[in-house]
């Protein structure tokens, strides 16, 4: 079964939620980069964590961006998403690499290190809203519910996770999250941690064969809930020629034609797809013309 998500509403409205799997989506991204075990852990958990918000915005044309940085090995991460659950992204050092941590976990925090976590919401306003925070802990899933408490004033739970294997395939992925809406009861905190307490990993029910209606299940049936939406998430990629045309354009008439001069022709890659755009002398002229 391919990668998605269910939206969820509970005790009575105050409640919403997300669960999601997202193996594929993961082993795609960690295909197309390359990446080390710990930067596969990275990126399927920043991707999974970046649908959701995408799929929070409530438009299609929204489009949210997180990215994280840190002094680690990988560098960070960055994902961007739409309201439609299609995600890229990329990790600033794939081949970065840190030793597990004393129990056998990939040591996801200390990959990133310390840094910041910006989300850049894009919601067809005439600026877009930004939020930058300094790290919790670089594992993502606290940086990401930190976020939305101390940006959007809204408490959250948040579990994301990536299982890879000894082959460095991705073998389970996914996520839930937990948002108290505004006007909740204050009740409400002391049952959902509760409810936490000793809650499995999200990879532990994946790889033990839970669906996200088992997961939302386990969470929310003692809350009264009601699933709203069961949908696809999928890793895309909308690069084509003519977005990467324009990159080209926007660098100036002067530098383009000293490439022209010097080269006689240009290769541009996606960060997010690693696909790469040839353009030929005649190609590059054409697009010098235009700007005059």
């Amino acid at each position: 079964m391919k990668d998605y998500y269910l939206r969820a509403t509970a005790a009575e409205g105050q409640i919403r939620a997300f669960a999601a799997s997202s193996r594929y989506l993961a082993g795609e991204a960690a295909a197309v980069h390359g990446t080390t075990p710990v930067a596969t852990a990275a990126l399927g958990r920043t991707l999974t964590a970046a649908a959701i918000m995408g799929l929070m915005a409530g438009n299609d044309k929204d489009l949210i961006t997180v990215s994280i940085r840190g002094n680690g090995p990988i560098g960070g991460v960055l994902a961007t998403s739409d309201g439609l659950g299609r995600v890229k992204g990329y990790v600033l050092y794939p081949q970065g690499d840190i030793v597990p941590k004393p129990n056998g976990k990939l040591d996801v925090g200390g990959a990133i290190g310390a840094g910041h976590i910006t989300v850049i919401k894009d919601l067809g306003l005439k600026e877009p809203y930004v939020g930058k925070l300094e790290l919790i802990s670089g594992e993502i899933a606290e940086d990401v519910a930190g976020y939305f408490l101390i940006s959007e004033q809204t408490p959250t739970i948040l579990s994301l996770g990536v299982l890879v294997g000894r082959d460095h395939s991705v073998q389970q992925a996914g996520g839930f999250l937990l948002q108290l809406m505004p006007g909740y009861d204050d009740g409400l905190i002391d049952k959902l941690e509760t409810k936490m307490q000793g809650f499995p990993a999200i990879t532990d029910l994946l790889a033990a064969g839970k669906s996200p209606e088992d997961v939302m299940e386990m969470l929310l049936a003692d809350f009264g809930y009601e699933i709203t939406e069961n949908a696809p998430i999928e890793f895309y990629c909308n690069c084509d020629e003519e977005r990467v045309a324009g990159v080209l354009i926007s660098i100036g008439a002067d530098e383009l034609g000293q490439i022209i001069e010097e080269d006689g022709q240009a290769e541009v890659g996606c960060h997010f797809c690693n696909k790469q755009y040839r353009f030929g002398k005649d190609k590059l002229v054409g697009l010098l013309a235009s700007l005059k």
